[in-house]
């Protein structure tokens, strides 16, 4: 196919942190590149909350990342690919994400959340549920049955199911579906987990390259495979290892193999980059890896210097609902006393929208108020920052500026 719309998403390194793993590149999508390391923007439910989607990419989002999981819950998948897909249906024309549904089916069937499997000092155990919390998830070796958060309905998601759910909304990079473990779990179960996944991740593929063969009007879709193990070393070498050699056992001919990776699980902050390096040794440098669920500032120069090509995290929008303003000299509440005659913008040296046009006077009004616009104006903020961040990181490690940068910028913001 000479077409480019129908070319398949690809890879390439431009750049390289001379003796570490971190890199810049490309991801090519039929719906455009994706220069990296770069910053996925989330979007839940085919939208970034509170603000448009053209508002995005003014603020310079290359891309953004749905839920399967909500998706298929609210409105379902059919209407979006009635749409268009993904992209079509939210009006955003640039690369799109989904990801499997497995955090969401497993964290909100088990109550916890992100909190609860972040949580190392917890006392081991399998049959973990939060407090004041019902099961709404049950997992075995096929697929996991779980209740709908929104109306108590039944529902089951196999590895063919999370596909087929993904190929209708029509996303430019999907990922298998996994299960999520958390470092509450035990050694026991991590191990099985592993193999689970492993094994839904060879039943992804086949699913995967059965319905591309048959969707000849659309373009083709970059398959990611997720690597968990949780904290332990051998297990995520393991998980790592057997992702990428499912095509490798396959052979070339069976067209079987994925096309970038995924990692995903629990992972303790202290331990972040050690366990992405583990996991970045193991796998193929010509292929991009994303790291699920960071956009800490901390956390972003980590995970690049260990490997990582793209990243997503719902916390930029989130805090900024919450009133959590980023600034270069770290995060604060806008609600906080001290602002309410404060008629500077949120942060004096960003780019973005609010901080040219509004005041921390008029955003603290605005929260106080319980106004709407206050999510807005702040989370466009927030998603300026980090995007901004992640641009800067981008390009230091081409000018070799890079150690000089995380010097500089973590210096400022976790000055106090």
């Amino acid at each position: 196919m000479d077409d480019p719309f129908f070319s398949v998403p690809s890879f390439r390194v431009e750049a390289e942190l001379p003796g570490r793993r971190g890199r810049s590149g490309v991801i090519s999508t039929p719906h455009g590149d994706i220069r990296t390391p770069a910053f996925i923007a989330v979007g839940t439910q085919a939208t970034v909350k509170a603000v448009l989607p053209e508002t995005m990419a003014e603020l310079g989002a290359q891309a953004v990342l749905a839920n399967a999981y909500h998706l298929y819950l609210q409105p379902g998948p059919d209407i979006v690919a009635e749409a268009g897909g993904l992209g079509a249906f939210m009006n955003w024309s640039g690369p799109t994400f989904t990801d499997s549904g497995g955090f969401q089916v497993l964290s909100l069937g088990a109550g916890f959340r992100k909190v609860l499997a972040m949580d190392a000092d917890r006392v081991q155990a399998d049959d973990i549920i939060a407090e004041g919390k019902e099961r709404l998830a049950q997992v075995d070796d096929d697929g996991v049955t779980f209740r709908s958060h929104l109306d108590g309905s039944t529902h089951r998601f196999t590895p063919e199911v999370s596909i087929g759910i993904q190929h209708r909304l029509g996303a430019d990079i999907i990922f298998a579906f996994d299960e999520l473990t958390t470092l509450v779990n035990t050694r026991g179960y991590q191990e099985s987990s592993v193999q689970r996944t492993h094994d839904w991740a060879v039943r992804c593929l086949a699913e995967h390259r059965r319905l591309s063969a048959v969707r000849f009007d659309k373009p083709p879709q970059a398959l990611f495979g997720v690597v968990q193990g949780a904290q332990y070393e051998d297990l995520r070498r393991q998980a790592a290892r057997g992702l990428r050699t499912i095509g490798e056992a396959a052979g070339p001919a069976e067209g079987l193999s994925f096309d970038g990776y995924g990692i995903g699980g629990a992972l303790e902050k202290q331990n972040l980059a050690t366990i992405v390096g583990w996991v970045s040794s193991e796998l193929p440098e010509d292929k991009p890896r994303h790291l699920l669920g960071i956009s800490e500032p901390d956390d972003l120069f980590a995970a690049v210097e260990a490997g990582v090509d793209t990243f997503d995290c719902v916390s930029p929008s989130r805090v900024a609902r919450n009133a959590a303003v980023y600034s270069v000299t770290g995060r604060y509440n806008i609600t906080g006393a001290r602002y309410r005659r404060d008629f500077t913008p949120l942060d004096a040296e960003c780019d973005c929208y609010t901080c040219a046009h509004y005041t921390r006077a008029y955003l603290h009004h605005l929260f106080k108020a319980k106004e709407l616009l206050a999510a807005t104006l702040c989370t466009i903020h927030n998603e300026r920052f980090i995007i901004r961040l992640v641009d800067d990181i981008r390009d230091s490690i081409g000018t070799g500026r890079f150690d000089e940068l995380r010097e500089h910028v973590l210096g400022r913001y976790y000055s106090t």
